[in-house]
């Protein structure tokens, strides 16, 4: 039986593909509840627009495309955290998947874990990537992090299981290099109530037209309680006491608070659960897109915390017990033949 891993109280972490911060934003909360001391040492993203916001709220500036960063230049580090881009696994996309240069992009993960073998990886994406290309290219994914040498697990969490009134579905993907007894968070957190998360009396710029309103009312009674309604491609409205996921593409008019009105820079942040500290200094325009780009913080945040919990206390065991589908597998199970990335 191998040496129980070493446990630890203080972690690094690098943010890549870092947007404005979800991830950054979940880890900090989840080292609190951890009880772990958890540190930033690099971010990247593409989006200079979300540099900015990213430096203005956390004190330095992620790097460019990834791309064109040497893995030598990332810092050691034992957590590695990728929202990596979902256009290509999205339904709203055009499914294209590795067929799609920003799918691609997943390899450009591996090679930095394959040259730093941090202790864990958190990566997030669509649902749909579950289900792209009849499963095959998730099955790709989790190959290729095998072959790295980590045991790797996934499951599909909806914010609104975690307190968020938004309903949306995200795919993790864990890793770990070493065996730990990982389990899934479930959940089951009271939803706030959209009264909670709306400001009062936003500005005249954020109701729709009259036109527009009119005919919301023509499809849609208007509800007793506050809800959210929902304009979907065949033009159906659907009211809700949460909001459908929010998308950065989307139109102006997609989510309206009552079938009156948009929801402002502020409600969009909060939906995702970033906190009211979080200082927006982008246009609308911009914020929007970073809102909808973003993940949601808790859910991110309640994984973290158990991978947190994991690594913290370490283990002797031979087996790494992945929680959401009761599989052991083996420390050193053969996978096939490994290759290099390179040859990959």
């Amino acid at each position: 039986m191998k040496a129980p891993a070493p446990t630890t109280d203080s972690f690094k972490f690098v943010d890549l593909f870092c947007g404005i911060g979800g991830f950054h934003y979940a880890a900090k909360q989840a080292a609190e509840k951890a009880g772990v001391t958890l540190k930033a040492v690099a971010a990247s993203d593409i989006d200079t627009h979300c540099q900015d916001s990213y430096e203005e709220n956390f004190g330095f500036r992620p790097m460019g495309d990834i791309t064109r960063i040497q893995a030598e230049d990332i810092p050691d580090h034992d957590l590695l955290l990728a929202g990596f881009p979902c256009q290509p696994f999205s339904i709203i996309g055009q499914m294209q998947g590795f067929n799609d240069t920003r799918g691609t992009l997943f390899f450009d993960i591996a090679r930095i874990i394959e040259s730093k073998r941090p202790r864990a990886f958190v990566l997030e994406n669509v649902k749909m990537l579950r289900g792209h290309n009849r499963g095959k290219t998730l099955n790709r994914i989790l190959e290729v992090c095998r072959d790295l040498g980590y045991q790797v697990d996934f499951r599909i969490l909806n914010a609104l299981d975690f307190g968020l009134p938004q309903k949306r579905e995200r795919i993790f993907i864990v890793g770990f290099r070493d065996a730990v007894d990982f389990v899934w968070p479930e959940g089951n957190v009271p939803m706030k109530q959209l009264d909670d998360v709306l400001e009062q009396n936003p500005p005249q710029q954020y109701y729709a037209s009259e036109a527009i309103r009119a005919a919301r009312i023509a499809k849609q009674e208007p509800t007793a309680e506050t809800t959210v309604w929902h304009e979907n491609k065949s033009g159906n409205i659907s009211a809700y006491p949460y909001a459908c996921a929010l998308r950065a593409g989307a139109s102006y008019n997609y989510l309206l608070v009552n079938g009156e009105r948009r929801l402002t820079g502020r409600e969009m942040l909060r939906l995702q659960g970033f906190p009211d500290s979080f200082k927006i200094i982008k246009s609308y325009t911009q914020t929007r897109k970073q809102a909808g780009n973003s993940l949601p913080v808790p859910v991110a945040g309640a994984v973290l915390t158990n991978v947190l919990t994991a690594l913290k206390a370490g283990t002797g065991n031979e087996y790494c017990y992945l929680g959401s589908q009761g599989i052991l597998m083996e420390e050193n199970a053969d996978y096939g033949k490994e290759t290099t990335l390179e040859k990959r």
